[in-house]
């Protein structure tokens, strides 16, 4: 033959066949004399194995399930069926065996076709020589393919661990925070009763104290209800469905009027676009945004937020830019870490979960959040969700 397939084994990957260790061999062969050629040239290349020669589909199914070879070496023709139908009996058993067709005569156009069917290699009967080769190769292929198979099965396991235990913390944040507000909002109830009924009666180490333990009741509801939402994103899909972002966002104005008012903040939109997700987690997502520009403004100048978006495939690229405070890039990730601030309590309120609820309502929805800031220059955060379907 002047060709062999591409892929097929060359001289360059001969190797020490002992790294092998002791093969199973199984030889789909009905002349005696070709069987013993080839344990000669398997023996004369360095070989340790033992095999066992077949001749029909019922043997080689038999000794498929008993011995289970490591490389089945077939010919092409035989008095009854032909080696390539080994190949159907190996996947009805759900083996990855390599075949080698070991054959008389083999066209090339024959050849290819045995290949894309499934065959690892072919080789001729008057170039044995080559046969060592091919069954390295094939050996090392099926290592290959058994190792990207156990890695796969391995990551396709921590990824379910992983999704298992989220699903679980988020089921104990859920719970542990319920349960926790009803004892807590007596405790809060009760010392706010004595902080107005004996202010000033008592000493004023009394006042200081009693003033702490209604603050800091009152601090832990509000974290409480924080974690209490943080942990509902993502409970249910049933939500997932056209919502409109310019609604969304007057509602995030409506429930952020006092702030506004105060600060004398101005917050503008374009014409905003419909959007695959969740209209509660909508409508949060924007209140958290802007409602953290309007919390992280500068002192100098009055809180412009601009809220825009623009079409990018299948997704909608949206941009919340503002004229705070800014932050410094070395915290870009760190914000969207739940608990997680830049800023004590005197300076800023709150418990460091909004952006990170922004993220986690993002990212529930396949998309991704970031940030783009200096200190002193605003903040620009950007994020995408999913574009509405052109078939809904």
């Amino acid at each position: 033959m002047n060709a062999e397939p591409q892929g097929l084994a060359t001289e360059s990957m001969v190797q020490d066949p002992a790294q092998f260790g002791q093969l199973r061999f199984l030889l789909v062969e009905d002349n005696p004399v070709d069987v013993e050629l080839l344990e000669r040239g398997l023996r004369r290349a360095g070989f340790d194995f033992t095999f066992a020669v077949v001749q029909t589909p019922e043997d080689f199914t038999r000794e498929l399930r008993t011995t289970r070879p490591h490389v089945v070496l077939a010919d092409y023709n035989l008095p009854h069926w032909r080696g390539m139908e080994a190949l159907e009996i190996l996947a009805r058993e759900g083996l990855d065996i390599p075949l080698i067709l070991v054959t008389g005569a083999l066209g090339d156009m024959t050849a290819v076709d045995c290949i894309k069917q499934g065959a690892t290699d072919y080789v001729l009967k008057g170039a044995l020589t080559r046969l060592p080769i091919a069954i390295r190769r094939s050996l090392q292929e099926k290592s290959l393919r058994d190792q990207r198979q156990r890695a796969e099965e391995d990551l396709a396991r921590k990824v379910e661990e992983l999704a298992r235990s989220n699903r679980d913390l988020e089921q104990f944040a859920y719970v542990a925070s319920h349960d926790l507000q009803e004892p807590l909002r007596m405790v809060a109830a009760y010392t706010q009763l004595l902080a107005e009924r004996y202010r000033g009666k008592l000493d004023e180490n009394a006042d200081k104290y009693i003033g702490y333990a209604v603050e800091g009741a009152l601090r832990m509801q509000t974290l409480i209800l924080d974690l209490l939402a943080f942990s509902r994103v993502g409970q249910s899909e049933s939500g997932r469905k056209n919502s409109e972002c310019n609604a969304a966002i007057t509602n995030a104005l409506a429930n952020l009027r006092s702030a506004i008012e105060e600060s004398g903040a101005r917050v503008m939109h374009d014409q905003l676009p419909a959007v695959a997700v969740d209209p509660t987690q909508l409508v949060q997502l924007f209140q958290n945004l802007i409602g953290n520009a309007i919390k992280f403004r500068s002192k100098e100048e009055v809180p412009a937020i601009q809220v825009s978006a623009e079409k990018q495939d299948a997704r909608w690229l949206f941009t919340v830019a503002d004229n705070g405070i800014g932050i410094s890039p070395e915290y870009g990730d760190r914000i969207f870490v739940i608990f997680q601030r830049l800023h004590t309590r005197e300076e800023y309120s709150g418990n460091g979960v909004g952006l990170a609820i922004c993220k986690k309502i993002i990212e529930h929805h396949g998309g991704k959040i970031w940030v783009e800031s200096e200190p002193g220059c605003g903040a620009t955060f950007h994020f995408t969700l999913p574009a509405i379907p052109a078939n809904l």
